[in-house]
């Protein structure tokens, strides 16, 4: 009776591997991203590139270059360096939760908002 339930400990052990989500963010630190966002029932295409300091985005025809500073090897923050309203001078917190071989999933509020949303990388380059 012992074996058997080692077996199946050792079974359920081995299954639920299988489904570990896979996180390793120092390979989505740096490169070349696009990011397909939702709004108002029209699909939009962000492209963005990011170094260790900076990321490049270009939305909607218009570049904005922000500040990126690295919180921990998954957790960074997003601040624009020629923001126009009140709304882009607030920072974003952006974590990323899961990743592929293709690119990540991630997290982003502005900072102190606890209003999270998610949304996908695919890296190009």
């Amino acid at each position: 009776m012992k074996k058997l339930l080692a077996l199946t400990a050792l079974a359920g052990l081995s299954l639920t591997s299988c489904y570990q989500q896979q996180k390793d963010c120092k390979a989505y630190q740096t490169g070349k991203f696009s990011f397909t966002q939702n709004i108002g029932g029209v699909e939009h295409v962000s492209i963005f590139e990011r170094t260790d300091s900076l990321q490049i985005e270009t939305f909607d025809g218009k570049t904005d270059t922000a500040s990126v500073r690295w919180v921990s090897d998954c957790e960074f923050i997003l601040q624009k360096l020629h923001p126009k309203t009140m709304q882009e001078k607030k920072a974003i917190n952006m974590k990323i939760v899961m990743s592929d071989d293709k690119g990540y999933t991630f997290e982003y509020a502005f900072v102190g908002d606890g209003n999270k949303q998610r949304g996908q990388a695919i890296k190009i380059d």
